[in-house]
């Protein structure tokens, strides 16, 4: 007899207060798949949770001591503000609590507590308001967990997945980040994923070009030649099946027609315009290169979408599903 798989521990986060991320949660606790499927901590405070049931219009049955099939609440209400969160805009106060609470979710991964971090949308505008001094969240949480690795965000669509070399900078600033030695690190990384996570044993990576038309052998740039693909060359040494570089404007087509598993690409816009337009209701942003899991839905906190229960939960559902699978696994590793 085969014995079951570890049931992952997963801390969950609203996000932030100000958009869609209180109803998110609470329709997802809603479904009794959610609370099957993994333990559940809930670092938020009753105040927080009774404005997700009052923006879902749904209950939520939590459990402030721990209880088989309940999610745990984790009180961090000693932290929250004595005023009101103001919704529908970017607040230093909305940016700050969900922040904490992040924090929070961090302490517990580094002390083996959890297995995996689902975290509701955030606003960047809303953080960096609360004196977050990083591009983003990611960069964040390198400082928070100690890594000094790469890492990078990776974005998921049911059979296709990508990472970035560069991430949140001014496209004046990816010319200095694309280097030989990044290139592979970003191969390396979205080769890992897609063994573990994804569990494909020999993953196929597409590697974005960085100039147009794969810069025409050199007469748009040197980069290709110079840099991407001998870059190529050393994921192939290592038993990475990657090719590439090819011209951005062309390859997710060859993407969603099968041909990769996985795309490799250079900056921020390259892989996730494309992404957003095949599936922007299903995408899952994942934090890689740190030692957890951490998972959120790859769109923002719809602002104009709050109080009016209209928000899809595709990407939520898919968000919480691959980061049991993924703490899982970690789990039992």
């Amino acid at each position: 007899m085969t014995s079951a798989p570890p049931r992952p521990r997963v801390a969950v986060t609203l996000g932030d207060p100000a958009g869609i991320g209180p109803e998110l949660v609470a329709r997802l606790l809603a479904d009794p798949g959610t609370t099957a499927a993994a333990d559940l901590l809930l670092i938020s405070d009753p105040a927080e949770l009774a404005l997700a049931e009052e923006d879902s219009g749904l209950t939520i049955d939590y459990a402030t001591t721990p209880t088989e099939g309940r999610p745990l609440l984790v009180d961090n209400g000693a932290r929250r503000p004595a005023e009101p969160f103001e919704r529908r805009r970017a607040t230093e106060a909305g940016g700050r609590w969900a922040m904490d609470n992040l924090r929070v979710a961090l302490d517990l991964a580094a002390k083996g507590e959890v297995d995996a971090i689902l975290f509701a949308p955030l606003n960047k505008s809303s953080l960096h308001l609360a004196g977050l001094a990083e591009s983003d969240e990611l960069r964040w949480f390198e400082v928070v967990l100690g890594v000094e690795g790469f890492t990078s965000e990776l974005n998921v669509l049911p059979g296709l997945w990508t990472s970035r070399v560069t991430s949140h900078i001014s496209i004046a600033e990816v010319d200095a980040g694309i280097t030989r030695e990044r290139v592979a690190a970003a191969g390396r990384l979205l080769d890992g994923v897609l063994r573990g996570g994804a569990g494909i044993a020999a993953p196929r990576i597409g590697v974005c070009a960085l100039n147009p038309h794969a810069g025409e052998s050199g007469r748009f740039g040197r980069h290709e030649i110079d840099i991407i693909a001998p870059a190529v060359e050393d994921l192939r040494a290592e038993g990475i099946d990657a090719t590439g570089p090819f011209p951005s404007d062309t390859i997710f087509l060859r993407a969603r027609a099968g041909d990769f598993d996985g795309v490799l690409t250079m900056y921020h816009d390259q892989g996730q315009i494309a992404m957003k337009l095949m599936g922007f209701d299903g995408g899952v942003t994942i934090a890689g290169g740190l030692p957890i899991p951490i998972c959120t839905p790859a769109h923002g906190t719809a602002f104009d979408l709050v109080g009016r229960r209209a928000a899809t939960m595709g990407s939520m559902n898919n968000a919480f599903h691959l980061a049991t699978r993924l703490g899982a696994a970690a789990a039992g590793r």
